[in-house]
């Protein structure tokens, strides 16, 4: 399955550039562009992602599973929807960028409560800033976090921001493994 989710974001999500001229979220230019939506909201796609991440949180005895909107929501949904057709449900959430500005004004939303063990994911972490955010966001809703993995990791260094604080980073692709791929693929 691995194999075919590093194809399937090879294909769909990756863009490569010689001279850096994609800018990303911090304004930074780089010569790689990752667009996991493309994968994340694919068939095949959420397919793979939720069988491959429900087997890496086996046993982590996790309630819930989601991180900042939006990267994360779609492979919460695919690893919710995984874990129920295995009779293990666990509760997708999502972690708001703004508070909610009327009623309860919550950052999270779905069926999670304080004392729970969460898993946080996100999409791409670069820097790992959404990912951190979603982690201080959940701890304040009193949420422990058994686990954070990574769809894609562009390795400059946003695991490594996240390990810092405490927080092992599970990392289902890498940068270096999609290139291997492109440079297989060139002519």
């Amino acid at each position: 399955m691995k194999d075919r989710l590093v194809r399937l974001i090879h294909h769909k999500a990756f863009k490569y550039s010689e001279e850096p001229s994609f800018r990303l979220v911090s304004g930074r230019m780089s010569n790689y562009y990752f667009n996991c939506k493309t994968v994340t909201l694919h068939p095949e796609g959420m397919y793979l992602i939720g069988n491959i991440i429900f087997g890496m949180i086996k046993g982590a005895e996790a309630r819930g599973i989601g991180g900042l909107t939006l990267g994360a929501d779609p492979i919460a949904d695919a690893v919710a929807y995984t874990s129920y057709l295995n009779d293990s449900p666990i509760e997708a959430f999502v972690v708001r960028k703004t508070a909610k500005t009327h009623g309860t004004m919550q950052w999270i939303e779905g069926n999670v409560s304080a004392g729970d063990r969460v898993v946080i994911v996100d999409d791409v972490i670069t820097t790992g800033k959404s990912t951190i955010e979603a982690i201080t966001k959940a701890k304040e809703g009193g949420l422990e976090i058994a686990k954070v993995i990574a769809l894609v990791d562009r390795q400059e260094g946003g695991k490594e921001n996240i390990e810092s604080l405490g927080h092992n980073v599970e990392v289902v692709v890498n940068r270096e493994e999609v290139m291997k791929l492109y440079r297989a693929m060139r002519p």
